[in-house]
């Protein structure tokens, strides 16, 4: 081969390996942006009352194999940290409408969306992808191994940033913001009533090893993890 036909040829090779490692390195990029989630609306009527939801609430453990649908996540999400009215407040109560909880939502078994931890935006009602991957066992690894964090289709994992409430409350945020999770998380175990479903607060967990399996940034405190499901019966009917 002539000298000047070997040398353009292997800087064509040399191009071409510099632009498919350059295409590879933005495809690689582009995969890692979030994946934005617009859920359903939510429903502010249902065909269970407050006072039949609180009658039946229970703490659910055991949950069948029949995978929640995206209106039920958008439901459950909206009853924790939705938006409410024009102005902005949500379905919790918050000291100083200061709203310190983020909401996470851990997938496994669900319709329309793909296994991973999903941070709630309230404002947008929508889901942006955090994590991808089956985290549940993984999560249940870092909570005793509870098997009904491992088996349930999702997880909400309430965290708390102190420092929002901090701001103007002082040395009883922490107070406020364990106050504002409880609320949130009765609103859930509440709709999940509404919804057929079961669920439980799990509260016996290592809080850095949820971070760590999550991912979570450092200010956002693990602070409930509730399994949500349908109950066994449910698959029999």
């Amino acid at each position: 081969m002539p000298h000047n036909l070997l040398s353009d040829t292997l800087i064509v090779l040399c191009w071409l390996l510099i632009c498919w490692g350059s295409s590879a390195h933005a495809l690689q990029f582009f995969t890692k942006v979030p994946e934005m989630v617009k859920l359903p609306p939510p429903r502010s009527e249902g065909h269970l009352s407050v006072e039949s939801a609180l009658a039946l609430r229970r703490s659910v453990r055991s949950y069948s194999k029949q995978p929640l649908s995206l209106n039920e996540l958008s439901q459950l999400l909206w009853a924790a940290q939705g938006i409410n009215s024009q102005d902005i407040r949500r379905t919790a109560p918050s000291a100083g409408a200061l709203y310190p909880l983020e909401l996470y939502l851990v997938a496994g078994l669900t319709t329309d969306i793909s296994p991973g931890v999903y941070r709630y935006a309230s404002e947008q009602h929508s889901l942006n992808l955090f994590k991808e991957s089956d985290l549940r066992r993984a999560l249940s690894g870092a909570a005793l191994n509870q098997e009904c964090i491992a088996a349930a289709p999702a997880c909400f994992v309430i965290t708390g940033v102190y420092s929002r409430t901090a701001k103007k409350y002082g040395k009883r945020a922490r107070r406020y913001v364990h106050l504002e999770a409880g609320h949130a998380a009765e609103n859930i175990l509440l709709q999940a009533v509404a919804l057929k479903l079961g669920a439980v607060v799990v509260g016996a967990f290592d809080d850095q090893g949820v971070q760590r399996v999550l991912d979570l940034p450092t200010e956002h405190e693990p602070l409930l993890v509730i399994p949500v499901g349908f109950p066994p019966q449910r698959a029999e009917k």
